[in-house]
């Protein structure tokens, strides 16, 4: 009898870990990736993070992204908490994956000392709570296209030294100015247009996951706290097109994006 019950309790034991375990692995299966962007304006302009995390979910990908940004500030500020900035404390209070990190756009080309500092202290810090950084390459201002090498080189060599990955914006920024002159990638002299917002999300997206992009809507959208559709971009389906073929073209090394 005693050896019939344990029968009885060992077959419902199995039968309650059979229906419990599928749905914990699918609840670890389906925890997002959070990457933190650090940053500025050439960040935030027109919701970039969010099309980013909207164009992950357009394809099945959970993203969880939040952003650290305040206008016109750089990596020292960050670090120093100054201009409001709470970067560390975000990085030491929560879990991240990984952490985009992008400078001021004239680091690389009056302060180079500085940026080389605090992109390794950055980097320190980002490595030592599990998560990994990213550097956030940005473009030339409308004005002076000769900026753009020395941006280029500087995020390049650091991106070495410390192996790291880098996000490419702004080579592929210039190429569509040459191949495009028409379109317009600037708000002002320097920020992104929503055009340029568009496609800095692209080159984001390409990077984080390698996923083919060519299916990406030309009209971004999300769900707000209401359950409304919610319209992020807009851009012409033709210069959609334009932007998707020449980030694919660009053959961007993708980052593997693997959970613990």
């Amino acid at each position: 009898m005693i050896s019939f019950r344990n029968s009885i309790y060992h077959l419902i034991l199995m039968s309650v870990i059979a229906v419990i375990l599928p749905l914990n692995l699918s609840a670890q299966e389906e925890k997002p990736l959070r990457v933190l962007f650090v940053g500025n304006s050439f960040t935030y302009f027109w919701n970039m993070p969010q099309l980013v995390q909207a164009m992950g979910a357009s394809q099945g990908v959970s993203l969880e992204i939040r952003q650290s940004t305040v206008g016109g500030s750089n990596l020292k500020q960050h670090w120093l908490e100054e201009k409001g900035t709470l970067t560390r404390r975000f990085l030491k209070e929560e879990r991240w994956d990984y952490v985009i990190l992008g400078d001021h756009s004239l680091s690389t080309i009056n302060t180079p000392e500085s940026f080389d500092l605090y992109a390794k202290k950055f980097t320190e810090l980002v490595r030592s709570i599990g998560a990994e950084p990213i550097f956030y390459m940005t473009w030339a201002y409308k004005s002076n296209p000769l900026m753009q090498p020395v941006i280029t080189k500087g995020y390049q060599e650091i991106a070495t030294e410390l192996d790291a990955s880098v996000i490419p914006v702004g080579p592929i920024w210039m190429r569509v100015k040459e191949l495009r002159p028409d379109l317009n990638l600037y708000f002002d002299n320097k920020h992104p247009s929503p055009d340029g917002s568009y496609l800095i999300a692209l080159i984001v997206y390409q990077t984080l996951t390698g996923n083919s992009i060519n299916q990406i809507s030309n009209r971004v959208t999300t769900i707000d706290s209401d359950g409304e559709k919610l319209y992020l971009s807009f851009v012409l389906q033709e210069n959609a097109v334009f932007f998707q073929q020449l980030v694919t073209e660009a053959e961007i090394q993708p980052i593997k994006l693997e959970k613990e």
